[in-house]
């Protein structure tokens, strides 16, 4: 009997989520340089791409308050549906539920503005009610604040990953892309 908690994350078994990668919700990020941030969004979004990892990207409220997705993200991903909502949990949307279930996939990689409130709600949504494991990308991600960035990366320590970071990847020390 095998733990698939315990199973190294792989392009294979994995998928990702951008959640409100947004101008407007860029602005309130303190938590890492805003430049910084978008460019290892964009990173592991190629990445992902290069990889096959199913990917999801959904987006709150871009015509009254936040704005359009990255283009930069857009454009590494043309034919994605960015899936709008109108609720700060992307949990609560039925098309992002629906398309996580339709990747086949129970763990799922986050990337997502604020931590503090979008990323840790679909969290904890998502393991509770979806039985998904969550692996949140911290450089990939950012908060109102360092500490409010930090904290929350915490609060979900013994349930994920932490240590793949989009700005230090290797694809060719990923499992199964080894060349030997």
């Amino acid at each position: 009997m095998t733990n698939s908690k315990l199973e190294v994350l792989t392009p294979q078994n994995s998928q990702l989520i951008f959640i409100d990668h947004q101008p407007q919700m860029a602005f309130g990020v303190q938590s890492i340089d805003r430049q910084t941030l978008k460019n290892n969004v964009v990173a592991l979004g190629k990445a992902a791409k290069v990889f096959k990892i199913p990917t999801t990207i959904t987006t709150v409220e871009t015509r009254s308050f936040s704005g359009y997705t990255y283009p930069e993200l857009l454009d590494v991903f043309p034919d994605q549906p960015v899936l709008e909502r109108t609720s700060m949990n992307s949990w609560d949307d039925k098309k992002v539920r629906d398309a996580l279930k339709a990747n086949g996939r129970k763990k799922v990689v986050v990337s997502g503005l604020w931590v503090e409130v979008c990323n840790n709600t679909f969290a904890l949504s998502a393991m509770l009610e979806g039985g998904y494991e969550i692996y949140m990308v911290a450089d990939a991600s950012g908060g109102t604040s360092k500490e409010a960035h930090d904290y929350s990366m915490h609060r979900n320590l013994p349930v994920r990953d932490r240590s793949w970071r989009s700005r230090r990847v290797n694809p060719a020390r990923l499992p199964g892309n080894r060349r030997e």
